[in-house]
């Protein structure tokens, strides 16, 4: 997942230097919430694995 957002990120950097606003910035609104969804599953895996006693 954090795989999609790098690679967002950096569609939307290519798409910002060649002058492409408006798909540079859905680009990086993709990977931002690619991102915070991926910050989430983290966290709920985190608390998973401390309350099985991993």
């Amino acid at each position: 997942m954090l795989t999609w957002v790098i690679t967002f990120l950096v569609v939307a950097l290519i798409a910002a230097v060649l002058g492409f606003g408006g798909i540079a910035s859905g680009l990086a609104s993709i990977a931002k919430v690619i991102f915070y969804i991926f910050i989430v599953l983290l966290l709920i895996s985190l608390v998973a694995g401390g309350v099985n006693g991993f």
